[in-house]
């Protein structure tokens, strides 16, 4: 199969510069100027489109297997294609918790059925599964994951022993959800005290709080610079927590690296009062003070990547009141539009969402031939129209359980096209139902 996608404006590798693109078959075959339409399948005219590398989503919480009823690998991985994203990185509190390679390996056989877009599994660390997580193989697994603070039930890893085990042993990448158990517990109870299991919602970010935050994320940067672990600390949400990563040297020598979520660019304790449980994720949505450092740090490079922590909740689970009401929201098929709004908006360039969102998770994790329009990579491309007009509404959100925190909110880009692996898998609002995605290969590095 050939495709020629003609004139599109390409945003890669901090260049913005007009090109025609060969695709043929699973890989970008030739990008220059006035490439021949002869012996070509398909032509897809991008002219006044810009067309960016598939986005690599470093961290979602797809739900299956055992919690289907909120989502699963292919409902969310078909909101996810719509979304421009054309690989994720699942994380493994799912039910069971994929904590043996018996349970990674049924994950990637769920995988290798139902995924739209490509796909790779954590394997999660436990206080005691140091022996299974040894086993894992870096070719084909993106990493380890350790909650430090219990976000998700069974998986808290709380014994220093223990850890430090795990940094000293494993040569993996190590990613961690960094927040203390112990200050988290204290403040929930200085608030059930005050109100009862019925806490206002606003009261979140004081409860998992700044101090909860830089506690867990100080040490485990400390372990690491112990150790010489590799450490990736997921969805950075305070400005003191930047200080602790550095931006002299390139991606590829750090050692430390950091995320941010869409959400905590987005959204802040103000806006409890409108969103309520909504917007109650772990860690919480916190100061715009916050929200500041935050962007200071990624656009100074101390922050890497850009990721969604998609984690669907049912409408009615998010309705019942502050200690029963689950953290996490949707987001794969709006983060690339919600950072293109960004751009609209002047507060960030499309070379820079493109590396954030793009070429910083493939150098990071390692990832073989995606993350870059180059010839030879895979063709996981997005075309995106920066001059579309739309509203997110009940009956445009693609996620299993129903709901968005943008609904209402009016964008003016959106995506048009998504390819994965050659194969045209979206097209303007149509969805290919056969699916192409594959298991991420990461490049090993003795």
């Amino acid at each position: 199969m050939k495709i020629l996608i003609k004139n599109a404006q390409i945003v890669n590798e901090n260049l913005v510069f007009q090109s025609d693109i060969l695709i043929e078959n699973d890989l970008i075959s030739q990008i220059s100027k006035n490439i021949s339409e002869e012996n070509v399948d398909q032509i897809i005219d991008a002219s006044g489109k810009y067309l960016l590398p598939g986005i690599i989503d470093d961290q979602v919480h797809f739900r299956e297997p055992g919690l289907t009823h909120k989502g699963d690998i292919e409902t969310e991985s078909k909101s996810a294609i719509a979304g421009g994203i054309t690989s994720f990185i699942d994380q493994p509190n799912t039910v069971p918790n994929a904590v043996t390679q018996e349970l990674l390996a049924d994950k990637y056989e769920i995988g290798s059925q139902k995924a739209y877009a490509n796909y790779g599994f954590m394997m999660g660390g436990t206080n005691d599964n140091l022996e299974e997580v040894l086993k894992t193989n870096p070719r084909n697994v993106p990493g380890i994951k350790l909650f430090l603070g219990s976000s998700t039930g069974n998986m808290l890893v709380d014994n220093p022993e223990t850890l430090e085990n795990i940094f000293s042993n494993t040569k993996m990448l190590i990613a961690v959800h960094c927040e203390d158990e112990a200050t988290i517990r204290e403040n929930t109870q200085k608030y059930l005290d005050e109100y009862g299991e019925d806490i206002p919602v606003k009261f979140h970010h004081l409860i998992r709080s700044e101090e909860a935050c830089y506690k867990s994320s100080s040490k485990a940067i400390e372990l690491a610079k112990k150790t010489g672990a590799r450490l990736h600390v997921f969805h950075l949400s305070t400005a003191i927590e930047t200080e602790l990563f550095r931006n002299d040297i390139p991606l590829k020598d750090k050692k430390i690296t950091a995320e941010v979520c869409v959400h905590h660019l987005t959204f802040t304790n103000e806006d409890y009062d409108t969103k309520g449980g909504l917007i109650k994720w772990n860690p919480a949505v916190k100061t715009q003070k916050d929200k500041d450092g935050l962007w200071e740090a990624l656009l100074d490079d101390r922050i890497d990547v850009i990721a969604t922590d998609h984690a669907p909740h049912t409408w009615e689970e998010k309705q019942n009141v502050y200690t029963k009401c689950p953290s996490g929201a949707p987001l794969v098929q709006h983060s690339l539009v919600v950072m293109l709004e960004n751009f609209r908006n002047g507060k960030i360039t499309l070379e820079k969402i493109v590396e954030k969102m793009c070429h910083n998770p493939a150098i990071l994790f390692r990832v073989e031939k995606r993350g870059f329009v180059r010839e030879g990579y895979k063709a996981d491309l997005v075309l995106v129209d920066l001059e579309e007009n739309w509203t997110v509404a009940k009956e445009n959100i693609l996620y299993k359980c129903g709901w968005s925190p943008l609904e209402g909110m009016n964008f003016n880009s959106k995506v048009t096209h998504t390819f994965v692996n050659g194969n045209l898998v979206y097209d303007n609002g149509k969805i290919n139902e056969e699916k192409f995605g594959e298991r991420l290969l990461f490049e090993v590095q003795e």
